[in-house]
């Protein structure tokens, strides 16, 4: 059995110490941060344990039924029905289902025709290989029309991605569109899911079960180097000096891998180097009064420079209301390096907007969340540029979010992959 290093105890590092445990190996996982968890662990707002950022679990997500049951946490899967609207040129309009379609008044009757049948057919695909190197934008306005894309999906896009805005690929926005599509107790009710206690409650059994199994997790620990001698893992170091190891598992955001890892070959580095992610800003909110009726709404309204907020309440029951405010963005925009306050500010005339009897004194608490590289960014033809999973250097394994292409970031994915890089130990 081997001795195995883990970079990360985001969910994918920690499932991945979880299985390499099961198998027999020794694990040592390494997180910089000084709770596990990565972009599903906690923080307290005011007194309310919740998410950093927002998550949610569709009817899809089979990896974190599998995992929870394992756990013995299976039960505390919750669902609940939940509902979408669309915030257009000061008006919010309810979305997500035939009906709301129908009559939502922004759209031609054609543009409505084919922009349904695009999302309908969307949901019964099961190939994205033919979607892969198309554009979002061509095979959206090749489906639904220029006209939809405009209202709908147009400013989105360009407040998620800016200057990648027209390069995103069609397969991976595909996949999210499936991913929500199927998750619906019916055609006309969207359904999704929360676990009770939030993702800590997943986070906490599995660091519970690393342990029981002798693992070792060090949190506050940056890793510095994977040692590599002669072509192979044989060490991890950090500032207290080198563990050996006989194999690692690198779970963080690829544009780390080239320092991370020296020893790679320089085309591998390019690889890893020529991955981008966008960043993000995540504000979040506790308010005394509700802003909306829906859990998540887009919007597309020149006063608001933001493509949606998340009002996480309408899905897991908390105490007053709780509001995601993300704003996307490269690392290199002028916004990214602003104050808390600034973007907390912004959020609170966002949602104004959208809902002008939430005042200021609604405000009970906020917090703001940075990621630097929270979202890669997909281009179409993305599948031959992202790495295979394991390294020209022998035990050693690389993958983040990235690598889920074509589906998105989610724990879903996460846990898979971590089983998946597990099971590759000594292979």
């Amino acid at each position: 059995m081997a001795t195995v290093g883990i970079v990360g105890a985001g969910a994918m590092g920690l499932a991945a110490a979880y299985h390499a445990l099961k198998a027999g190996h020794r694990v040592t996982v390494y997180e910089a941060d000084t709770v596990p968890g990565g972009m599903a662990a906690h923080t307290d707002l005011d007194g309310l344990s919740i998410e950093r950022f927002y998550h949610f679990v569709c009817k899809a997500d089979a990896a974190t039924f599998a995992l929870m049951r394992e756990l013995g946490i299976g039960e505390r899967m919750r669902w609940r029905d939940t509902s979408m609207g669309y915030f257009v040129d000061g008006k919010m309009y309810r979305w997500g289902d035939p009906l709301a379609l129908l009559t939502f008044p922004k759209l031609s009757p054609m543009a409505k025709l084919r922009y349904g049948l695009q999302m309908f057919l969307s949901t019964k695909r099961s190939d994205w290989r033919p979607l892969e190197n198309l554009a979002a934008k061509d095979w959206i306005e090749r489906g639904a029309g220029r006209e939809a894309y405009d209202v709908l999906w147009r400013r989105l896009f360009d407040l998620k991605f800016f200057e990648y805005a027209d390069t995103v690929s069609a397969a991976w926005i595909w996949t999210r569109i499936k991913r929500i599509g199927t998750s619906r107790r019916s055609l006309m009710q969207e359904q999704l899911g929360y676990i009770d206690g939030g993702s800590e409650t997943l986070v906490r059994a599995l660091v519970e079960a690393i342990e029981a199994r002798g693992g070792e997790i060090r949190l506050g620990t940056p890793v510095q180097e994977v040692v590599v001698t002669d072509g192979r893992v044989t060490g991890i170091r950090t500032a207290a000096g080198v563990d050996p190891v006989d194999a690692a598992i690198s779970t963080m955001p690829t544009p780390y891998v080239s320092k991370l890892v020296p020893a790679l070959p320089d085309d591998w580095k390019a690889r890893y180097d020529g991955i981008v992610n966008i960043g993000v800003v995540c504000v979040l909110l506790r308010l005394s009064k509700s802003v909306s009726p829906h859990f998540w709404v887009n919007i597309n309204d020149p006063a608001v420079e933001i493509p949606g907020i998340i009002e996480f309440s309408r899905l897991r029951p908390v105490e007053d209301t709780v509001v995601y405010v993300p704003f996307y963005m490269p690392q290199s925009h002028p916004k990214f390096g602003r104050d808390d306050a600034a973007f907390v500010a912004e959020s609170m005339a966002a949602i104004r907007r959208l809902n002008p009897a939430v005042g200021e004194g609604d405000l009970k608490a906020s917090l703001v969340g940075r990621l630097r590289h929270a979202q890669p960014v997909c281009e179409a033809g993305f599948a031959a540029r992202v790495p295979p999973i394991r390294t020209p250097i022998a035990g050693l394994q690389v993958a983040d979010t990235a690598f889920y292409y074509p589906e998105d970031r989610g724990i879903s994915e996460s846990v898979r992959y971590g089983a998946m890089m597990a099971a590759g130990v000594g292979g």
